[in-house]
């Protein structure tokens, strides 16, 4: 996909990846960038700070009505989407003591969100012969996330959904992509080692930890040649190619990694 001139949609778009993405994007050139966010005022400063090509929508990704009204307004207000970004996101911090709410709010931020948007998006993409879904899964859907069992079982969920997508729909032009990082320098990231979670301090000593402005840049070069998967930090491909080969393995390195971070 090349950016220019294009209706793009950026869920989580007010801080983090979303923000940066939204940042590059209208850099190289789309015509209009819908920064939706459930924080209406942060999102309403990063399009303020991007342009007149900007667009701040106050939304709730776990509410498919307000997805639906989203794709609504902008396919009104525009004419169409090109991109559509389902990048928000949430992790729990927990294992078997985090309670039914949570897994279920996860479950809803991280999965069905992108159900949500391809529900909404897909039929005037399929009427066109063509459109672009991007889903941001994290390494954690293609390997794990120690620390964080709704977090890594809601990416896999992720990655496997947009992989139903691709197989589906690639024929009928539309594309799809799932942005996978590892380390990125957002909040979600930050918080935790802030506070020492497992998690955190795992995906920090398995390799660099990049900028969010980084990742938009992988994301760019990964969507221009139509990747499914967006991989910003290379190792991540070796990893699962180790953890596909040799499961136990792959396991027992990432549990010797624990007992170091934890001695």
């Amino acid at each position: 996909m090349n950016l220019t001139d294009r209706i793009v949609v950026i869920t989580g778009g007010a801080g983090g990846i979303g923000s940066a993405m939204a940042r590059r994007f209208a850099a190289e050139g789309a015509a209009a960038v819908v920064v939706a966010d459930l924080d209406v005022a942060a999102a309403r400063a990063v399009a303020e700070g991007i342009g007149p090509v900007a667009h701040p929508v106050e939304l709730d990704v776990a509410d498919e009505e307000q997805v639906r009204a989203l794709v609504a307004d902008t396919e009104r207000r525009y004419g169409r989407i090109d991109l559509f970004c389902a990048n928000a996101g949430v992790a729990s911090a927990g294992g078997l003591e985090v309670d039914d709410a949570g897994w279920d709010r996860l479950w809803r931020v991280n999965v069905l969100s992108h159900v949500y948007a391809a529900r909404a998006v897909l039929p005037a993409m399929l009427a066109r012969g063509g459109g672009y879904l991007l889903h941001t899964c994290s390494a954690a859907g293609v390997l794990t996330s120690v620390g964080d069992a709704p977090y890594a079982t809601t990416k896999h969920a992720a990655v496997g959904f947009a992989e139903w997508l691709s197989i589906t729909y690639r024929d009928q032009g539309i594309r799809i992509s799932a942005l996978c990082p590892q380390g990125v320098d957002t909040p979600m990231l930050s918080e935790g080692l802030a506070t020492g979670h497992l998690a955190a301090r795992v995906i920090a000593a398995s390799g660099p930890v990049l900028t969010a402005d980084q990742v938009a840049d992988t994301v760019v070069a990964g969507l221009a040649e139509e990747r499914f998967l967006i991989l910003p930090h290379p190792e991540v491909a070796d990893y699962a190619r180790r953890r596909a080969e040799d499961p136990d393995g792959w396991q027992s390195g990432l549990r010797k990694l624990v007992r170091r971070l934890r001695s």
